[in-house]
């Protein structure tokens, strides 16, 4: 499904294909999923889990990140409908058992967490950047859900390549960019730049969104219900730390921009 998906963006963006080898992805894909269920029989918690493997997802992502950025978004397509497929073949009981677990691998391969972790071990404990990354990283899951219901509210009518916003599936999907983009946000506080955004996170938008039918307006949308979310819950001090960084973002990923991209 991603080959058919993606396979003439790949074309259209110039993307090395030697950087997307099916072999090594489907060998790469089956230890982790391994990993993971491995952990769910020795009943190791999602969270816990997610400390344990958390360097060899992280390891996983720069090999495929270090060539092209872009290659991430193949790979870590595949290892989600992968688990969307293993999902499919459980009972709703065993599903909502498993889905904690494949969500920490979706997390770590979209995610630039290790990178967040890393910088995040150049700050000393009394950084106000570390500290407004740690009271937001706590909240962003329900930030994510937050701004997700407001987009649908705005938008009920608008489909995407696999459905409408409401969509269960598109649903998750656009949960986990929502906190995919809070991680890159986190990770510009700790660097004090904006760099993995233009190196990581714009080139993949730009190549992935079009075919999955996001529009930019939708973007727009959602890093502006963000920085309300943020605002709603976060202390002035810590708002003061993300807004310059938030409305790079937005600058960024204007319409503007994307059209030129």
């Amino acid at each position: 499904m991603t080959e058919n998906l993606l396979a003439e963006e790949v074309r259209r963006h110039g993307i090395d294909l030697n950087v997307i080898n099916p072999w090594q992805i489907a060998a790469d894909s089956h230890a982790l999923f391994e990993k993971a269920l491995a952990a769910y029989g020795d009943r190791v918690t999602p969270r816990r889990l997610s400390v344990l493997v958390g360097n060899e997802f992280g390891r996983v992502r720069q090999k495929y990140t270090a060539d092209d950025p872009r290659a991430i978004g193949f790979v870590s397509m595949q290892f989600h409908y992968t688990g969307q497929t293993l999902l499919e073949s459980l009972s709703s009981a065993e599903r909502l058992l498993l889905e904690p677990y494949f969500k920490v691998m979706d997390d770590h391969l979209y995610m630039p967490l290790r990178a967040a972790y890393e910088a995040a071990g150049n700050h000393s404990q009394t950084s106000p950047a570390l500290r407004g990354v740690q009271h937001l990283l706590p909240i962003s899951t329900r930030i994510a859900q937050e701004v997700c219901k407001q987009i649908c509210r705005q938008s009920p009518s608008y489909e995407t390549y696999s459905g409408s916003l409401s969509a269960p599936q598109v649903r998750t999907s656009s949960i986990r960019d929502v906190e995919m983009f809070q991680v890159y946000l986190c990770l510009c506080v700790l660097e004090d730049s904006i760099e993995s955004v233009q190196r990581e996170l714009f080139p993949l938008c730009a190549m992935l969104y079009p075919r999955l039918k996001v529009s930019w307006r939708l973007v727009q949308e959602m890093l502006q219900a963000i920085g309300w979310e943020m605002h709603d819950r976060l202390s002035p001090n810590d708002v003061a730390i993300f807004l310059p960084y938030l409305g790079a973002l937005t600058e960024m990923f204007s319409n503007e921009v994307f059209q030129s991209a």
